[in-house]
């Protein structure tokens, strides 16, 4: 009598990592001598835990007790072995006569199985489908190896990061993990070579393959290991920084990356406005994930979200610093990293080809790069930029909305000496399309510096934005939209922090539509 081999039904979804699983992936890593992903280690332990148990369910069939046959009799203490039962284990407590006349006679045998749980079956009975047919238990999903990864492996993966990190006998490099005792030495003078080598790329990050030729390893060693110990030689030292994309090892020097890639430019910092998000209505919550503030926080349907490309009106931080805001949308259309805080890739311009060397800040949430490009298409506050995958997974296409240039009436910020702003709709030359709401002409850009430096509380500034924006509007109605997009030319504020003031203050009043008005009677 023989059974398929099987595993329960919460089998993988409740398994733990034991020390002998983190061992024989170690061994695997030794023999194999090349650095693997976590998810690649996931597939080798699910191979050795399905063959572990194989192995366990087939010693439990070879063993000394009595496979159970319901035709044969029993003695109390008989060991027996269940086949049906996925080859459990139970000892015979008692037997009783059975009593049913369509049966015959037969015992009833009570078993304490090894879980110590009692169960009742049936001895000296002469009729029975087990009597004669091999048992065999259908194979399922458990022991597909394809259908585990794809259906556990997140989970499976989790739990091996976990065990890893506290094993100081692997080390980990750009998401691929390798025993410490294999790594081949890299000496300070070697390292000195390859700073020397980024230092003539003048900023341009190498893959290490290109380090490797000018460090004079010695001769044999196997170039996966000789790879992979400099890559972890090289982030043990602070003069190197690994800014590759997922998939790819790139170095470049530390001191040769932007300023604002190393620090976050000063039109993009936020000093925290505490706020309440449970004052914003339904409404405001649309509207704030619309705008693609990278401030806002990222919920969990945001990050599932698949998209290949948006539109995003640019803000007057981001156009002033150069940079495109990395929002809970457009985070999927941008490279990201297994560990690298800093990412270097290639904008590419939809329209002319123009290749633009660029920078994910992911620790801050922007892409450094495009103050030029800005520059060169004319764009102001409110313009359009499209953003959408590249057809290599290094680039992404940025395009700006453009028309031919023309007049037309748009909201323009005015500043006095004194540091005070006013709007007033002027005709100014336009070059792309803008969202209406958020276009604001600024017509020097150094002009809104001291503004900056006044550093007013937040909800003076707030009101003063406001009033000055109502005076262009006969009803003096302003949209919320428009008090984001105008409040950011003076001071860099996500929208919640706006949007809860309007929702709570009695200063401000919904008058329908997101649209608000001061209440003169309050303020």
């Amino acid at each position: 009598m023989t059974s398929a081999f099987k595993l329960s039904n919460d089998y993988w979804q409740s398994v733990q990592i034991s020390q002998k699983d983190v061992e024989n992936l170690h061994t695997h890593l030794f023999e194999r001598e090349t650095p693997l992903t976590t998810r690649e280690l996931v597939s080798q332990f699910i191979d050795a835990r399905i063959e572990s148990e194989r192995q366990a369910a087939a010693g439990r069939q070879k063993s000394a007790a009595k496979p159970y046959l319901p035709r044969d009799e029993y003695a109390v203490g008989v060991d027996l072995i269940f086949p049906a039962l996925s080859w459990s284990r139970g000892t015979v407590k008692s037997v009783r006569a059975g009593a049913n006349p369509s049966a015959g006679e037969f015992d009833v045998l009570t078993v304490e199985m090894e879980d110590q749980s009692e169960r009742m079956f049936a001895a000296r009975l002469g009729s029975h489908l087990l009597n004669d047919t091999p048992i065999v238990i259908p194979q399922n999903d458990d022991l597909n190896p394809v259908i585990i990864l794809r259906e556990h492996g997140d989970n499976l993966q989790k739990k091996l990061e976990a065990s890893f990190e506290s094993d100081e006998g692997l080390v980990k490099i750009a998401g691929r993990w390798f025993p410490r005792a294999l790594l081949v030495d890299i000496n300070q003078g070697q390292l000195n070579l390859a700073e020397a080598v980024l230092d003539m790329s003048g900023g341009e990050p190498l893959p290490t393959s290109a380090l490797l030729k000018d460090i004079e390893l010695p001769a044999g060693e196997n170039p996966k290991l000789a790879e992979f110990s400099l890559n972890y030689a090289l982030q043990a030292d602070e003069r190197f920084d690994e800014v590759g994309p997922a998939g790819q090892v790139l170095w470049c020097l530390r001191r040769l990356e932007p300023d604002f890639v190393r620090e976050v430019p000063p039109p993009l910092r936020y000093f925290e406005v505490e706020h309440d998000r449970d004052v914003l209505t339904s409404a405001l919550i649309n509207l704030e994930a619309q705008l693609d503030d990278e401030l806002t926080p990222t919920g969990e349907d945001d990050r599932r979200e698949e998209i290949n490309s948006i539109t995003i009106a640019l803000i007057y931080p981001h156009l002033r610093a150069g940079t495109l805001p990395m929002s809970a949308r457009a985070r999927h259309l941008f490279p990201t990293a297994y560990e690298s805080p800093r990412v270097r890739f290639t904008l590419v311009d939809g329209k002319t080809g123009q290749r633009i060397p660029a920078w994910v800040v992911r620790e801050h949430g922007y892409v450094f790069g495009l103050r030029e490009w800005y520059k060169a298409h004319q764009l102001i506050p409110g313009s359009l930029v499209d953003i959408r995958k590249g057809e290599n997974p290094d680039e992404v296409i940025v395009e700006a909305k453009s028309q031919r240039a023309s007049k037309d009436w748009v909201r323009t910020v005015m500043i006095g000496t004194d540091g005070g702003f006013v709007f007033a709709m002027l005709k100014q030359a336009i070059t792309a399309e803008f969202n209406d709401r958020m276009v604001v002409h600024v017509p020097d850009f150094k002009t809104l510096d001291p503004v900056w430096e006044k550093k007013r509380a937040f909800d003076d500034l707030v009101l003063l934005v406001m009033r000055e924006l109502s005076k262009s509007n006969p009803q003096g109605h302003v949209h919320a939209q428009e008090l984001y997009a105008a409040v950011n030319l003076v001071r860099r504020v996500p929208p919640a922090p706006i949007f809860a003031l309007l929702a709570e203050s009695p200063a401000f009043k919904h008058v329908g539509d997101l649209h608000f008005r001061l209440d003169e009677e309050v303020v």
